[in-house]
C-alpha cells in the first residue's frame, strides 16, 4: 500500500507568525497613541473650573467653544457641598490666549440640539486668565422661558381685545376722528372740521381778511415812512445838505479865526512898539502920527474880522438850530 504524500511545512513558520503578531500589536499601539495625540492627551493644558446651578445635558468630553471653535473640553464633573455643579475644563496652553480675566462663560440649551458651553471675551487686551481659576457658568434654557412668553402673550392679547372693544377709548377716538374728517368735507375744509361748524370757520376767515387789510395799510404807511426817512437822510447827510454846509461854515470860521489871530499878533507888536516908545519920550512925538495911522488900520481889520464871524455864525444858526446862543463882544 502506497503512503499518501505529505505537504512540506513552511520554513520558519513560528518566526513569521511572531513577526506578524508583533506588527499587529505595534500597529494597534501606534493607532492608540495617534488617537490620544489627536485628542490632545499629550498636550499641556490649563485647568478652569466652571460653577453652575445645574448641568443637565453636560457630559464628560463636551467641548467649550470660542467664536465657534473648540478651545477646551469637560474633563471632570462633580457636585460641591452647596449642591452646585463644578465642571473642570481642560484648555490647551496654546488656546488659553483667547480667555481673559473678564471672559464670560455660558451654558446654552436650545429647543433643538444639545447643550453648548461657550466663552465670550469682550477685550483681548485684558489680564490673562490665571491657571486654576473659578468662574460662574451662566445658564440659559429656552424651554424654561416658554411659559413666561405664553403668559406675556396672553396679557398682550387681552389688552388688544380691550382696545378693540366697541366701548373702548380707541373706538371712541376713531369715532371722533371720523366726525372731524366728515366736517372737513364742508366749504371751509379743515378749519370747519377743527372748529366744529361753518359759522365759527366763517368768523375766522373774516378776521383773517381784516388782518390782511390792516397789514396792507401798515405796509403803505411803512413805505411812506421809509420815503420820509430817505429824504431826511439826504437833507441832512447828502451833498449840499445841512451837515455838508455846516462843515463848510466851520471851515470858513477857522479861516476867519486865523485872520483874527494874525490881527492880534499885529496888535501885540504895536503894543510892544508903544511900550518902547514910552521909554524914549523924545521919539514919541515924532512917531505919534505913524502909530495913530497904524492903530486905525488895525482897528479897521479887527472890526472887519468880527463882522465876518458874526455873519458866519448867523448863517450857521439859520441852517442848523444850535442849542446855545453865541455872543461876540467887540474889543
Amino acid at each position: 500500500m502506497k503512503r499518501p504524500a505529505v505537504t512540506p511545512m513552511i520554513k520558519n513558520l513560528e518566526l513569521k507568525v511572531g513577526i506578524l503578531l508583533a506588527s499587529t500589536i505595534l500597529l494597534i499601539v501606534a493607532f492608540l497613541l495617534y488617537a490620544l495625540y489627536a485628542r490632545g492627551a499629550f498636550h499641556s493644558t490649563q485647568s478652569l473650573t466652571l460653577i453652575a446651578p445645574e448641568a443637565e445635558g453636560v457630559s464628560i468630553g463636551m467641548p467649550m467653544t470660542f467664536s465657534g471653535f473648540p478651545i477646551g473640553a469637560v474633563k471632570r464633573m462633580e457636585l460641591s457641598d452647596d449642591g452646585k455643579v463644578r465642571l473642570e475644563i481642560a484648555i490647551p496652553t496654546k488656546d488659553v490666549r483667547w480667555l481673559r480675566a473678564s471672559s464670560v462663560f455660558t451654558l446654552e440649551k436650545g429647543l433643538l440640539g444639545g447643550a453648548k458651553i461657550k466663552a465670550f471675551t469682550a477685550n483681548l487686551l485684558d489680564q490673562p486668565l490665571e491657571a486654576g481659576a473659578e468662574r460662574a457658568l451662566y445658564t440659559g434654557d429656552t424651554a424654561q422661558e416658554i411659559p413666561l412668553l405664553v403668559q406675556q402673550l396672553k396679557t398682550i392679547l387681552g389688552n388688544v381685545a380691550t382696545m378693540t372693544d366697541k366701548d373702548s377709548q380707541i373706538s371712541q377716538t376713531l369715532t371722533n376722528v371720523q366726525q372731524i374728517t366728515q366736517g372737513m368735507t364742508g366749504e371751509y375744509g379743515v378749519l370747519e372740521g377743527v372748529l366744529g361748524g361753518p359759522e365759527k370757520a366763517q368768523q375766522v376767515v373774516a378776521v383773517l381778511d381784516r388782518t390782511n387789510t390792516l397789514l396792507a395799510s401798515l405796509n403803505g404807511v411803512s413805505l411812506k415812512v421809509d420815503g420820509v426817512l430817505t429824504q431826511a437822510d439826504q437833507r441832512l447827510f447828502g451833498p449840499q445838505g445841512v451837515m455838508d454846509q455846516a462843515e463848510q461854515s466851520v471851515t470858513r470860521l477857522n479861516a476867519i479865526l486865523g485872520e483874527v489871530r494874525d490881527s492880534l499878533q499885529k496888535a501885540d507888536a504895536l503894543l510892544a512898539n508903544a511900550e518902547q516908545a514910552s521909554a524914549d519920550l523924545p521919539k514919541i512925538t515924532g512917531n505919534v502920527r505913524a502909530a495913530t495911522a497904524d492903530m486905525t488900520l488895525l482897528r479897521t481889520e479887527i472890526d472887519d474880522s468880527v463882522r465876518k464871524i458874526n455873519h458866519l455864525i448867523n448863517e450857521i444858526n439859520r441852517k442848523w438850530p444850535f442849542s446855545r446862543d453865541v455872543e461876540i463882544k467887540t474889543p
